[in-house]
């Protein structure tokens, strides 16, 4: 179908007006009103109905607006992805949980800025479901999860093991093994298992959040306890405004990046996955 068909209908569906629309179109409005008669003879419809002094868009008219917008932004994400590899450039669309991305992702991408030239990288925020269903349809290239799917078409790759570490804003907490204020991040049932084991069974979180990087802005103005991830906590401990509870074990996130066997980018997928730090002996 002609896109310049649509980008006219689109236009008088606005304005309601065929000339207005020719006007903004920079077309007379008799070359619009072929335009729209032609696209009607296509779909074997009525878009507008011409019986009133004003012109209305007809049922059909009303469904056609979401298809016709969803075709031209397709036609648009061709464009620009045609014109990437014309230009010998890749393209890479990364997809994660927003937590993971706090812990994990922005080093690793300003590495491939670094060192692997004209790669475009496209990233979103996913919760695991979704995520899995797009790598699976072609629209995400490479997904990051903590639980990774056990799908035949999916390769699943371990890349990093964050150390996650009991952290305090107070002294007192060192000492006494008591953590007031505690908040109990979610990175998945198996660290909530580990977590249920350290403290006996019992939940004694105060608060339940998604994000760390919530938590930690969190606890740092109101005070509190959390298990974060090291990187995050690290410059922190340093600057004596948080405390590493010693005494408590260390917990260890394992993230997996997913992407499709025998991809057309799976070359490309791995040379960048390569970029992940080795992950350490034992950290299971």
């Amino acid at each position: 179908m002609n896109n310049q068909l649509l980008r006219t209908f689109l236009e008088v569906s606005e304005t309601l007006h065929f000339r207005i629309a020719g006007e903004n179109l920079s077309l007379t409005q008799s070359a619009v009103s072929a335009r729209i008669k032609q696209l009607e003879v296509e779909l074997s419809v009525s878009l507008f109905d011409r019986t009133h002094k004003q012109l209305k868009l007809t049922a059909e008219g009303h469904r056609l607006i979401k298809h016709a917008n969803d075709m031209l932004d397709m036609w648009q994400k061709t464009k620009q992805d045609i014109s990437m590899a014309k230009q010998d450039s890749s393209q890479l669309v990364i997809g994660a949980m927003m937590s993971i991305w706090d812990i994990a992702l922005h080093a690793w991408m300003q590495k491939i800025h670094r060192n692997i030239e004209d790669v475009g990288l496209y990233t979103r925020i996913y919760n695991p479901l979704e995520l899995r269903s797009d790598v699976l349809n072609r629209k995400v290239d490479i997904g990051f999860l903590f639980e990774p799917p056990i799908v035949d078409l999916l390769v699943s790759r371990r890349v990093a093991s964050i150390p996650l570490h009991l952290v305090t804003t107070s002294k007192l907490s060192l000492t006494s093994q008591r953590y007031p204020n505690i908040v109990n991040v979610d990175y998945g049932e198996s660290i909530n298992e580990e977590y249920r084991k350290f403290f006996g069974g019992k939940n004694l979180a105060k608060h339940h959040m998604s994000q760390p990087n919530i938590t930690l802005d969190y606890i740092l103005e109101a005070g509190g306890s959390a298990y974060l991830p090291k990187p995050m906590t690290f410059p922190l401990i340093q600057q004596k405004q948080l405390f590493e509870v010693e005494s408590a074990p260390v917990f260890y996130r394992d993230i997996y990046a997913i992407y499709l066997a025998k991809g057309q980018k799976q070359e490309l997928i791995e040379q960048t996955l390569d970029l992940f730090p080795v992950i350490k002996a034992g950290q299971a």
